[in-house]
């Protein structure tokens, strides 16, 4: 049997109908920003691998760090024991958020977040307060786990388990001209008095189609809800590490959230890891002589000494000068390429945030992530040798911040010849 007919017996892919879906791509190795098949053809991975690779696929400093761990002190027990990886990972990356004190390991960007909605609801919970209702936006996407698909928006991805997810009370995502909106409905549902918490993905809606609104909006709903106590939690698990021009997007903000979801450009995109971020405030409440205040929750894997030392070797690369400007040079050529296809008449609502550049071809059917032509798309480009996954109707472009000019002026030629060659 081929690798692809092994895979066929063997394996489920994630999002994927497995009746219709064509056979995958074996990939058998990769190199900065490009991914070479079982031929070796070389693919431009232009969306980081579903967003997780920063610096570049195999990238000899991180592997190099990986190998000195294993050989050092692959896993221990995280209860009761400590190494000194998580713990510099922890003074290092709270540096980027000073506002926050503590982390809380674990594995990926959704259980991040139920870390983050069962500290928020422990937090009240420890300081015996009845409050237990949560707001999100409209058409956000948090993860995969049940907590984190409650507070995901009402995409059809979860219909199989609406009866089971807990209630949420929804506001309009803030995009220009619908400020009023969110601000008044989020007014009406703090008026309650069991509000618990928000969480928000600040600044870009990853999955639900790269949805962006401005900082200034987002102070106004933290200011609003800090006011009443409602704990404020910040999924940056797309956003951070410098997706948005600035190390996170809440560098963005004058507010500070409470709590911090961290994953996927976490580690440089070699390992699962995740972290979830708190202040001292929210840290405090579990502190008490009696037991039953503390925060239940972990697993085999928390505190892993070899993704945090993937983590520290990132955080090394994000500290050279050289990263820095490669994602300077990324925005500034997005920019250009904005500028250039911002009035295409096949083309609405271009946007960009930092080295995100996303933009809607126009079809009969609405914006959506079931729209058919995303497969024309997607089959589009890969012919190219050009990765790029489409949500539905959007393209977007996030690359590995190595991506070279030459290897950007081929995404945005693509994209061009798409306009013209696709109905």
């Amino acid at each position: 049997m081929t690798w692809i007919e092994k895979d066929r017996k063997y394996i489920w892919h994630p999002f994927t109908q497995m009746k219709t879906a064509g056979p995958p791509i074996l990939i058998k190795r990769a190199s900065g920003a490009l991914i070479y098949d079982e031929h070796d053809n070389p693919i431009i991975d232009a969306v980081s691998s579903w967003w997780v690779n920063v610096h570049g696929h195999a990238h000899p400093y991180i592997a190099n760090k990986i190998h000195q761990q294993l050989l050092t002190l692959e896993h221990v027990i995280f209860a009761g024991f400590t190494h000194p990886p998580a713990i510099e990972l922890g003074e290092r990356l709270l540096s980027y958020l000073p506002h926050l004190s503590k982390i809380f390991f674990s594995d990926n960007g959704s259980t991040a977040v139920e870390v983050g909605l069962k500290m928020a609801l422990q937090y009240h919970y420890n300081l015996g307060r009845e409050k237990t209702t949560i707001i999100a936006f409209e058409n956000a996407y948090h993860g995969d786990t049940f907590g984190a698909m409650s507070v995901g928006g009402d995409d059809g991805f979860n219909d199989p388990f609406k009866k089971l997810m807990f209630d949420i009370k929804r506001i309009p995502t803030p995009v220009p001209g619908k400020e009023s909106e969110c601000l008044s409905k989020l007014d009406s549902i703090l008026e309650q008095e069991d509000v618990c918490c928000i969480i928000f993905e600040p600044l870009v809606q990853g999955a639900g189609g790269m949805v962006m609104y401005p900082p200034g909006v987002l102070d106004e709903i933290i200011r609003k809800c800090k006011e009443k106590d409602v704990v404020c939690i910040a999924d940056e698990v797309m956003t951070g590490f410098y997706r948005t021009g600035k190390m996170f997007a809440q560098n963005h903000l004058a507010e500070t959230p409470d709590i911090t979801c961290m994953s996927k450009g976490l580690t440089g995109g070699t390992l699962p890891l995740s972290l979830t971020c708190c202040t001292q405030k929210i840290y405090d409440a579990f502190l008490s002589d009696d037991k039953s205040k503390t925060f239940f929750h972990g697993h085999s894997f928390t505190g892993n000494p070899i993704g945090c030392a993937a983590s520290l070797a990132s955080l090394d690369l994000f500290e050279q000068e050289n990263t820095l400007d490669n994602i300077k040079r990324v925005i500034e050529s997005h920019e250009k390429f904005r500028k250039e296809i911002e009035d295409h008449p096949k083309l609405e609502n271009v946007r960009q945030q930092g080295t995100i550049i996303a933009m809607d071809f126009k079809t009969s059917s609405p914006t959506s992530y079931f729209n058919n032509i995303r497969d024309r798309l997607y089959d589009y480009f890969m012919d190219k040798n050009i990765l790029l996954r489409p949500l539905g109707n959007v393209v977007y472009i996030m690359p590995p911040y190595c991506i070279t000019d030459k290897q950007l002026e081929k995404v945005y030629q693509a994209i061009l010849n798409a306009l013209n060659e696709i109905d």
